[in-house]
């Protein structure tokens, strides 16, 4: 490795402040998306229109010297204009495979929720497997591979819910939500005359993201805190109000989670606040409540029932 915990977590920060030339008052949620990126998972947003999930997701990309590409989800799209297909060549004689839009680094896939199922779910073996498969074929796609989705959820109407399989793919899901007043004020002075996406430059290379992946596998995350997740698993799955509850899958995301979160904090251990801070985007998407039962309000009443380790050391 030729960057430690110290530098990537500074890297981090340069990033996180690139972004924010863009992307104004929103500091927690665009360390929330670099976690996902580091843990190697992917993101759901999911808000109103105009809050700046696409600029979010193209500030991200751009901060990165990586392939991006977009995708708009569409009711006609379908899987083959993601994965590519094998078409026949006259001048050769031969079938040429030509890559979709899946061939990239970072994938802006744009309403995901207009699309048809069919077309959702072939998302699903690039999201979990890095490969996608056409013809009997299997082509690994690049490292790194980050998926960052878009809907709107207050739009019914010729959309698609994504299903419990495609959305446990997805490492958080976030909301933006509006800009307080001094944000909305700073918002028209930044883009009213001039568009400041057009000047940003990536300020970090895919060798060293690739690494600092890697380091996050380092992050310390003590016997304890690993025990202190399976019993908030275990609370989602006891609840009264509660369907479906959260998988050993979403366990395990969120220890990865956690470690990565840490690594930005510029810590190389997990402590319990970072898993309590991770704890509504990493599970709100995985439960099924009855009724009209809120997940993210089950889930902080769960935080609050859910004894804490207090005792250990939490570093090495």
């Amino acid at each position: 490795m030729h960057i430690n915990i110290a530098e990537a977590s500074l890297k981090a920060a340069e990033i996180r402040t690139n972004i924010e030339t863009i992307i104004v008052g929103k500091t927690a949620e665009i360390n929330l998306i670099l976690t996902a990126l580091l843990a190697s998972g992917h993101v759901l947003l999911e808000d109103m229109p105009g809050t700046g999930k696409t600029m979010l997701a193209k500030s991200l990309a751009r901060s990165f010297d990586v392939i991006f590409k977009r995708i708009q989800f569409t009711p006609d799209l379908l899987p083959s204009d993601m994965t590519g297909i094998n078409y026949y060549n006259p001048k050769t004689g031969e079938f040429t495979f030509r890559q979709g839009g899946l061939f990239t680094n970072i994938l802006l896939a744009d309403e995901i929720n207009r699309a048809t199922p069919r077309t959702q779910s072939g998302l699903l073996e690039s999201m979990e497997e890095h490969q996608i498969s056409v013809d009997g074929e299997t082509y690994k796609l690049d490292e790194p591979f980050f998926v960052i989705a878009t809907q709107n959820p207050i739009e019914t109407q010729g959309t698609f819910p994504l299903p419990e399989a495609q959305l446990d793919r997805f490492l958080m899901r976030l909301s933006l939500g509006y800009p307080d007043s001094a944000g909305a004020s700073e918002i028209i002075r930044r883009f009213v005359n001039d568009d400041p996406f057009r000047a940003l430059s990536s300020v970090c290379g895919k060798r060293d993201l690739i690494e600092t992946r890697q380091i996050v596998k380092s992050v310390h995350l003590h016997t304890d805190l690993s025990s202190y997740i399976v019993r908030l698993t275990e609370a989602t799955r006891d609840a009264d109000s509660v369907i479906l509850g959260v998988s050993p899958r979403g366990s395990l995301s969120l220890a990865r989670a956690a470690q990565a979160f840490a690594l930005i904090k510029g810590r190389d251990y997990v402590i319990p606040e970072d898993i309590k801070t991770l704890l509504i985007p990493v599970f709100s998407h995985r439960i099924i409540t009855r009724g009209m039962s809120d997940a993210s309000q089950l889930l902080e009443d769960i935080a609050g029932r859910v004894p804490v380790p207090t005792e250990a050391v939490w570093k090495k």
